[in-house]
C-alpha cells in the first residue's frame, strides 16, 4: 500500500503523515527530509547549490535513514542525527533552491521509490504523487492558507529555539511556493486524481480523522 501526501510547506502534511504512518503501522518517509539532509550536507562541505554534478555526487554518496526514536522518528544522516539541524533557517533558505535541481531530483526519486518498493509506506513531499509513486493507491493533497501556514512554522522554528518574524517566515514560504510551483521537474502541482485537505481551520485530529474516511478506515 502507498499513500502519496503533497502539498506547499507549513500546510501540515508531515505531521499528518507521520501520525497516519503510525496509525496504520507503516513506514513513514519524509522526502522533504532527504532534500534538506543533502542540502545540509552541501552548506557544511562547502558544494555550492547551483553546482549540478557536485551536488548530485553527494547525493549519491549521502546515506539517509528514518528511524523511529522513543517518542519520535528520527533522521540521520550518514549515520549522525540530524533532524533538529536540517530544520535550521539555514536549511530552510536553501532546500529549494537544492531541490530544484534535476540531477539531484532523480538521484533521490530512486532512493525514495526504493523505499517503498516492498514496504507499505506513507511518503510526503511536493511531487510524490505525480513523479515518485505515481501508481499510489492513495493521493492527498494537503493545504492552508499562507497566513495559517507562516503562523505554524514560526511556531514551530521558536520551539526549536530560533527567533523569527512571521512576516519575514511568510516571504520565505512565499518565495518556496514560488520556487517549488515553477521548478521544471517535480513541480508542486494539484493532480486531477488528488483528494483536497484544506486544514486552515482543523487541528491536526480532524485531518487525520478526514484522511481515514476517505481511505474508508473511520
Amino acid at each position: 500500500m502507498h499513500i502519496a501526501i503533497d502539498g506547499p510547506a507549513g500546510a501540515g502534511k508531515s505531521t499528518v503523515a507521520r501520525l497516519l504512518a503510525r496509525r496504520l503501522n507503516y513506514i513513514y518517509v519524509d522526502t522533504g527530509s532527504m532534500y534538506r539532509a543533502v542540502t545540509l550536507r552541501a552548506l557544511q562541505s562547502g558544494v555550492e547549490l547551483e553546482e549540478g554534478s557536485a551536488l548530485t555526487e553527494l547525493a549519491r554518496r549521502t546515506a539517509i535513514d528514518f528511524v523511529v526514536g522513543e517518542n519520535a522518528q528520527r533522521v540521520l544522516c550518514d549515520g549522525e542525527d540530524v533532524t533538529e539541524a536540517i530544520r535550521s533557517p539555514q536549511v530552510s533558505a536553501s532546500v529549494s533552491k537544492a531541490a530544484a535541481r534535476p540531477e539531484l531530483r532523480a538521484v533521490m526519486v530512486a532512493k525514495q521509490r526504493a523505499v517503498a518498493q516492498e514496504r507499505d509506506v506513507v511518503m510526503d513531499g511536493r511531487d510524490i504523487g505525480e513523479v515518485v509513486l505515481p501508481q499510489a493507491d492513495y493521493k492527498f493533497f494537503i493545504t492552508a492558507d499562507i497566513n495559517t501556514r507562516s503562523r505554524r512554522r514560526q511556531l514551530e522554528m521558536t520551539a526549536q529555539g530560533y527567533t523569527v518574524d512571521q512576516a519575514e517566515v511568510k516571504r520565505d514560504l512565499e518565495q518556496r511556493d514560488n520556487m517549488d510551483a515553477s521548478r521544471p521537474v517535480g513541480a508542486l502541482k494539484l493532480l486531477p486524481d488528488s483528494i483536497v485537505i484544506n486544514t486552515s481551520d482543523l487541528s491536526v485530529d480532524e485531518v487525520l480523522e478526514q484522511i481515514l474516511a476517505r481511505m474508508g478506515l473511520a
